[in-house]
């Protein structure tokens, strides 16, 4: 991993300021991936931490087996190792955690030792399609959360395998990809497609307020036929701002 990112800080908190579903409406205008089934999350998560709002920041990944007890007589210097790759890694840094005891989940890699573990390392929060415990204690952290449920142990749980491609939610996910993530889900950017998603976010952004948003709210007292027809000509305005940008319709 390198320090070459192409968002700035300071284009990365403005990202922050929308919503995961917004910054998938700019990502489907640039991406030349398949905008109905990549990218984003396909099976459920939760966000155990919802009212400290999106989370932004670049995937360290790592897998785990709490189930395996082996794993800490094969590899005793793992979890010292792992900490040296998460801080050899720039911020703001989200940990991506594959939990191979799924779906039988056993116990938590995150807890309250870990959240300020990582946050002192630099990293603003997880998804992970195992469990996490300690809820309170970690939001007191300031660590955010997306999971597939609570548990109450750590069982044998440490690194097993880290800095490699892990599969989450049924996405996969790479070191270095942008992650974009709230109660909605998550959306992973690849590095050839963050230099456009900022702008293409504020872009569709405001062409939707601007026209079907905006026409909606223009609607009491008309007829409903007047209502049809307004909503209509917004629909092929926003089509055709999208078209002229992106060459695509966007969703209206």
């Amino acid at each position: 991993m390198t320090s070459d990112r192409v968002l700035t800080h300071a284009e990365l908190l403005q990202l922050k300021r929308w919503n995961t579903p917004t910054i998938y409406n700019g990502w489907e205008q640039i991406t030349k991936r398949d905008y109905c089934a990549d990218a984003f999350n396909p099976e459920e998560t939760r966000d155990f931490m919802p009212q400290m709002g999106p989370m932004v920041g670049y995937a360290v990944t790592v897998r785990i087996e709490p189930s395996n007890r082996e794993h800490r007589r094969t590899r005793p210097t793992a979890t010292s190792e792992y900490r040296r790759y998460v801080a050899s890694v720039p911020g703001p840094k989200i940990v991506v955690i594959q939990d191979l005891d799924k779906p039988r989940v056993v116990g938590s890699f995150w807890g309250e030792v870990n959240a300020n573990i990582h946050r002192a390392l630099g990293c603003v929060g997880t998804i992970t399609d195992g469990a996490i415990r300690d809820l309170d204690e970690m939001t007191n952290a300031g660590f955010k959360a997306l999971a597939r449920r609570l548990c109450v142990g750590h069982a044998a749980v440490q690194p097993v395998e880290f800095n490699c491609e892990v599969e989450v939610f049924g996405r996969k996910v790479n070191p270095g990809d942008l992650i974009h993530a709230d109660k909605h889900g998550f959306l992973v950017v690849t590095p050839e497609e963050q230099p456009e998603i900022l702008e293409a976010a504020k872009f569709m952004d405001t062409n939707e307020c601007r026209t079907v948003i905006q026409a909606a709210r223009e609607c009491a007292g008309l007829t409903t036929e007047e209502i049809l027809k307004k909503l209509g000509e917004a629909s092929r305005e926003f089509s055709g701002n999208a078209r002229e940008r992106f060459r695509r319709d966007g969703e209206w």
